[in-house]
């Protein structure tokens, strides 16, 4: 899932992405590298982000949607938890609802779903953008995680959306520690019997930074190997800024799985 971010405060230095043209040469980039689905966000979610009125998110996502769903017929996945926005994006073609609240922030959007026949991304988070990284806590954080989204699933279901029509998201980065991160990464294999896709979002996030002391637009290496260890556990879905790097370091990690399994 090759990430297109259209917000001007977004960590990942798309600001440039603001222009059409360039997001549109950046999406057909991705697609080019490998992409099979693309991820637009209208509303930076990172810790610390400002709540962006939903007009606003409209009026970034939309342009690039239209033109981008003319040119291609991979889906397309909106970063959003506003069902005013979701309504608009899957009106121009969207075919994916990536919400970080997995449906809890507005009550709209679980039918808007069901309604539509759209595909949606549940993660998990702690606090929400403003807080979220202030003190972490949990006393299993893998557990509760799992748990989550075993109920947000079944949420979900309960209000008519498919299973087969919902992906988790175990949401690193949002309301963990560098530690806590580092333990779902080791663990997603714990997240197979939840049933779902699992969808990993590690691509330069702050703990990759700490880690290796490089700045957002220098941790690709950092990137492939968190990546690559998801993949190995069974993550089905990479959420990725790098779309040609990581394909490779994808690839590597599935040959060395099958290798494993005859």
């Amino acid at each position: 899932m090759g990430i297109l971010n259209v917000t001007p405060d977004s960590f990942s230095e798309d600001a440039q992405c603001l222009n059409i043209e360039a997001a549109i040469e950046r999406a057909q980039q991705m697609i080019a590298e490998g992409a099979d689905l693309i991820d637009i966000g209208g509303e930076s979610t990172r810790p610390g982000a400002s709540y962006v009125d939903e007009d606003v998110e409209i009026k970034r996502i939309s342009p690039i949607l239209t033109v981008l769903r003319k040119l291609t017929n991979i889906p397309l996945s909106i970063d959003t938890r506003k069902a005013a926005v979701a309504r608009r994006a899957l009106d121009l073609g969207a075919d994916i609802i990536n919400d970080v609240s997995a449906l809890q922030d507005d009550p709209r959007m679980a039918q808007l779903i069901q309604e539509s026949g759209a595909g949606v991304v549940l993660m998990h988070r702690q606090g929400h953008s403003v807080n979220m990284q202030h003190a972490p806590q949990y006393k299993d954080v893998v557990g509760e995680v799992k748990n989550f989204l075993s109920e947000r699933v079944s949420m979900a279901q309960s209000m008519g959306i498919p299973a087969d029509h919902i992906l988790v998201d175990p949401g690193i980065g949002f309301g963990k520690t560098l530690n806590h991160n580092l333990e779902i990464l080791r663990n997603i294999g714990e997240l197979l019997p939840l049933g779902q896709p699992i969808l990993i979002g590690v691509s330069r996030k702050a703990f990759i930074g700490t880690l290796t002391g490089k700045p957002v637009g220098e941790r690709e290496f950092g990137n492939a190997v968190a990546v690559a260890a998801a993949v190995w556990q069974g993550a089905h879905i990479v959420r990725v800024h790098e779309v040609g790097a990581m394909h490779d370091a994808i690839l590597v990690a599935q040959a060395l799985q099958n290798s494993c399994d005859k």
